[in-house]
Formats: C-alpha cells, structure tokens, sequence
C-alpha cells in the first residue's frame, strides 16, 4: 500500500513540475520606444524607418523617424529594431486554442457539447491559461484569439481572449460576441482525404436548416418579450443577435449553401460572417452586395473538388482582396495556429499584396470581431500590443519572433519545443540557436 501510494505522490509531483507554465506577464509600468525598424501597421500601409512609443499599454507615438521628432531620453526602455519588422500582434480566428491541448486524449478537451443545439455554451469559462500549446503560438506572433466551442447545429458562444493571463478572467478581451452555426452540406462524404470515398445527397439537408431557421424565429420571439415568464437560458444567450452586440459566425463552404445562409440571416436582420467559405471566390458580388465577410478555412489545403484548381485555396484571398469583400485567415483546431501566419504567407506567394496579407491577420479579423477600435493596428491610441520580428514573419524559413507586447506587457516567448531543443541539442553536442531555427 505504501508503495502505491508513493508512485502516486511521484506522479503528480512529475505532473506538476513538466506542466509548469511561465508566469504572466507583469502591466506595463515603464515607456517603451522602439526605433529603426519597418513597421507594418496592420491597415495596409508600412513606414520603413519607424518610432513607435507606448506606455501604460497604449500606443503614444507612431511615425517616420525621418519626419518625426521625440525626446529619446524620456523613455525608461529604447528597443533598436534596425534590419528587423514590426507588426501588430496577430489574431487567431475561429480556434480551439485553450479549449483543446492533446487531440487524441478525450480527457484534455473540453471544446465540445453534449447535445445539437447548445447556445448557452461559453467557451469563455472552459479556456485554459495554463495550456503548454499557447506558449508555441505565441512564438509566431499570435497574441490574441477567438476561441469557438464546436459540435452540434448550434454550437455556443466564442470570445476573444489575450493569449496571456493567470486565469480565464484575467485573459477575456471581448466576451460572449459571437454564436457560432455549423451549416449542414448537402453532401454526406465517405472514405478519408487519402482514400475518399463516394458522394452521397445529404436526405437530412433541408430538416437542418430548418431546424435552423425555426430555432431563429423562436429565439427572436422570446428576445421581443420584455418579462418571459419563464428564463430561458438558451434563448437569453441568442438576444444579442437580435440587439446587434452578437454576431452569427456560420460555417460553410459550398456557394450555393452560403448565399442560403447569408439569405437566411438578412431575414431575422442579422449580419452573418461566413466562416471556411472555400467557395466564396465565386460569388464575390454577392458577398460585397450583403456586407459579408469572411473568416477563411486553411489556404494551405486541397480545394473542394476534384475538378477546381490545386492552387485554388491559395488564390482566393487575391480574389477577395479584389473584390473588395472583407477576409481574415484561420486555421482549424488549437496547436495548428503556430502556423496561422504562414497561411497568410502561401496567399502573397500567390499574388496578394504583403501588406493586404498582414492586414488579413490584424485590422480585418479585429473589424470581424469588432474590436478594432482599440486593437488589429499600429495606430496611436490603441493597444500597444505588437510583435518585433528578426526576418519575413509570413516566410517559415526566416520567421523568428524575438519580442511580443500584449497591452504593452512583455511576453515570454519560452515554450517547451524551444526547452526540448535546447536539452537535446546539449545532450548530443549541436550547436543550434533556438531563435535561428
């Protein structure tokens, strides 16, 4: 019995130690000044010779070192960036960072819901500051995120967290200001992506969205009362569909389903987003007619059919881009996002404009989630939360992210693959810089 009960204070005593996180970062008490670099301001424009200040977590000075002239010594701390690029930190849309840390282990997953219709879902209260996936993330610059419960129809309530915090209150940016709808397909698949399988009518397609719709209307009716007689804790979370202080995040692919569910909404007078909308470069007029915007599946995947372009996901943020309709990146599940930027990255390859791709990342997710009052640029008066980048962030090869600012506190950019590497290049004598890597 001892010797149970020995292995078992020896397991949670290694638990504890592997699984402990760096600790928050301190409010900014001192003003920083940051010189000399290229700064991409998040709006599409860049100032090659740039000053940016900040104190108290806010940004005071933005200009051209050339035309602007400020007092240096006024500042506690003076950060050279020369050869290096500034931008703003970057937002990871439509994500399960927090919610999910080991895929294949059930247990260490909480981003879905019993249940196909679950409004009343906070993914908000489930978030995880103490997850070991968040440190890589914010190695490549992602500092914010919206984090999505899945499952079901309707599937809760997502918000937008700093990616950096003691607990989930102290992490929360925007809270519960978005329902999110899985849209059925019309198309029940079989097979996997290596052997797919064939094609069939989806016979459920129409009792879905019905389902849907019926759901709407009644959520609308309940938010019109002014004294249910009964609360409905359901229908209490849709309200804000209806008032304009929630947004319904819809996720769906085929053009056809799309201008359904774009439709659909403009009929309860709801302003959709369409999230993986991997058809949506065909049906760009009508996407710009309904003020509709985007928030892009992975640019780094196969397109929709057989038929389409190979390269199809990597042109259509061009097209958009042209069309003038409003996108932002994201990439499925939690771990992925380290790579977020390199989505972005694939698209400029493909003809977009570098500064409309970094904009992709920052201003259009911060306008998406409408929060860009006060962050997604450089801009004087907004959040001072940014990242200095050693080489071309959206270029793996050269991507090297050497200090990050939430809200002018200095990250940690430590994280346990740079611990690994450090160990195991020690361990075997190689001689490998974790930030040349």
């Amino acid at each position: 019995m001892k010797y149970i009960i020995s292995i078992i204070i020896i397991f949670f005593a290694a638990s504890h130690i592997s699984l402990a996180q760096q600790t928050p970062a301190k409010k900014q008490t001192k003003s920083i000044l940051i010189q000399n670099g290229t700064a991409h301001l998040g709006n599409g424009k860049k100032i090659e010779n740039s000053l940016i200040a900040f104190e108290n977590g806010k940004l005071t000075v933005i200009g051209d070192a050339t035309r602007t002239k400020i007092d240096a010594t006024k500042f506690s701390t003076i950060i050279d960036a020369s050869g290096k690029h500034i931008y703003p930190g970057f937002i990871a849309m439509n994500t399960q960072i927090g919610l999910k840390e080991i895929d294949a282990v059930r247990a260490t997953n909480d981003d879905w819901e019993v249940g196909g219709i679950n409004p009343s879902v906070r993914a908000l209260i489930a978030y995880n500051t103490d997850s070991r996936v968040t440190p890589t993330i914010r190695s490549n610059g992602v500092m914010m995120a919206q984090i999505v419960p899945r499952g079901g129809l309707i599937t809760g309530q997502s918000s937008v967290m700093k990616l950096d915090g003691w607990n989930w209150e102290d992490a929360q940016y925007k809270a519960d200001n978005g329902i999110h709808v899985n849209w059925p397909s019309p198309f029940n698949r079989s097979g996997w992506w290596a052997a797919p399988g064939p094609i069939t009518k989806n016979e459920n397609y129409d009792k879905h969205i019905q389902t849907i719709k019926d759901y709407l209307k009644e959520a609308k009716a309940y938010a019109q009362k002014s004294n249910p007689e009964t609360t409905n804790l359901k229908f209490e979370a849709m309200k804000g569909l209806f008032d304009g202080s929630k947004k319904l995040y819809i996720r769906v692919d085929f053009a056809k389903s799309i201008m359904e569910a774009v439709l659909m909404a403009k009929e309860y007078n709801i302003t959709p987003v369409i999230v993986g909308g991997k058809d949506s470069w065909q049906i760009t007029d009508f996407l710009k007619e309904h003020k509709v915007a985007i928030v892009l599946g992975n640019t780094q995947s196969l397109p929709v059919r057989e038929y389409d372009d190979i390269d199809q996901p990597f042109k259509t943020p061009k097209i958009l881009e042209e069309a003038g309709v409003t996108y932002s990146f994201s990439m499925n599940g939690a771990w992925e996002q380290r790579n977020l930027v390199f989505q972005a990255g694939q698209a400029a390859s493909y003809g977009l404009d570098y500064e409309a791709a970094i904009k992709g990342l920052t201003l259009n997710a911060a306008k998406v989630l409408g929060i860009d009052d006060t962050t997604g640029s450089l801009e004087e008066g907004k959040d001072a939360t940014l990242i200095i980048v050693k080489g071309d962030v959206l270029d793996m090869r050269t991507c090297v992210v050497e200090k990050a600012f939430i809200q002018g506190a200095e990250i940690d950019l430590d994280n346990k693959q740079k611990a690994l590497s450090r160990k195991f290049s020690e361990k075997y004598g190689i001689d490998i810089k974790n930030d040349e890597k």
